[in-house]
């Protein structure tokens, strides 16, 4: 079985990046489990807390060392990644020398209403995952212009255009975390 963390960029219950990661863990072919890794517990990082990590933070890098890979869906705030995310990628990444996410297979997907979806936030994203040593997929790129008609309350994606695009972006993570993954159940 290969597990894929999905990792919600925005905390809001009611996101628009949580409805398409929902849709997105509906796709899971036979063999694959999406789960989500939440980061919402997480303090503010300062490396004060390194020479005491919080468990909260603890659970937070076991959750990210405990899957294949993983998939961040993220909004775009200011042209740039939420500071929510950021903050988890500091916790991830810390203390010094032990890197959650070295090695780490990540794909990126992204929904906005506005016409460029994410792809600034994305272009951040990947800079702070290439310093992080984590294969990043590079294609197909995912900046969905969201529209609430293509999703459905239960995950279900109701544009076919949308559905292909989510489809063939799912097997291209799936065989992107299966190349590099180094976790094994």
């Amino acid at each position: 079985m290969t597990r894929i963390g999905y990792i919600v960029g925005s905390l809001a219950e009611g996101s628009i990046n949580r409805h398409v990661a929902q849709a997105i863990s509906s796709l899971a072919p036979e063999g694959v489990e999406f789960v989500e890794l939440s980061y919402a517990k997480l303090p503010q990082y300062s490396y004060d807390l390194d020479a005491n990590y919080p468990a909260e933070a603890s659970e937070w890098k076991e959750a990210i060392e405990g899957v294949d890979g993983v998939i961040i869906v993220t909004p775009e705030y200011l042209r740039s990644i939420p500071g929510s995310l950021k903050n988890a990628l500091d916790f991830a990444s810390r203390p010094w020398g032990s890197n959650s996410f070295n090695g780490k297979p990540v794909a990126i997907a992204g929904a906005s209403v506005g016409a460029i979806g994410t792809a600034a936030a994305q272009q951040h994203l990947r800079a702070i995952l290439g310093h992080l040593n984590a294969p990043t997929l590079g294609q197909p790129e995912v900046f969905l212009k969201f529209d609430a008609d293509d999703f459905g309350a239960n995950g279900e994606i109701n544009n076919p255009a949308v559905l292909a695009l989510l489809e063939g972006f799912v097997t291209a993570a799936v065989a992107h975390v299966r190349q590099y993954a180094t976790v094994t159940a």
